[in-house]
């Protein structure tokens, strides 16, 4: 992939964020999933107008690329961000399996604009006994016989 792809793609990111920034549909956050040089998937922020606190650029462009390659295994793709990852999207462009991340705003620059997800980044460090929202484990067993169940299963698509 030329350079001037990768700035053109960049470039379409932004544009996203800047398009709902202006027309009031969502933070202004924007994201494009590339294969093969074409976009296959675009996100814009929707977390205000669909009431959807994961419903974020990038995790819009991976259901969208997702749904258009008919597969879960965005092996192959890069992901185009106006912005560096919050935890969130960075959790699902690993669990994604693209083979790279482009992003141009940092977090500290979102940060600034109160977007700020330092908060949780100490609350993972922290033991959960300690974070903000309290973690109660409960029904231990009843679960693991699902995930036993799962192991025995001949016909399951790994992921």
């Amino acid at each position: 992939m030329e350079k001037e792809d990768k700035k053109f793609f960049m470039a379409k990111a932004i544009t996203l964020a800047k398009e709902n920034v202006q027309s009031v549909h969502g933070g202004p956050f924007g994201a494009v999933v590339v294969k093969d040089g074409e976009i296959v998937g675009v996100g814009r922020n929707r977390v205000t107008v669909d009431n959807d606190p994961t419903a974020h650029a990038e995790i819009i462009a991976i259901r969208d690329a997702a749904q258009k390659l008919g597969t879960f295994d965005l092996s192959g793709c890069q992901i185009y961000s106006s912005c560096e990852p919050c935890p969130m999207c960075l959790g699902a462009i690993y669990w994604a399996r693209f083979d790279k991340l482009y992003y141009a705003a940092t977090k500290d620059d979102a940060a600034k604009a109160d977007f700020d997800d330092s908060f949780i980044y100490k609350e993972f460090a922290l033991p959960k006994e300690e974070r903000s929202i309290l973690s109660v484990q409960m029904m231990r067993e009843s679960a693991v016989k699902v995930f036993d169940e799962w192991i025995k299963t001949e016909n399951k698509i790994p992921y």
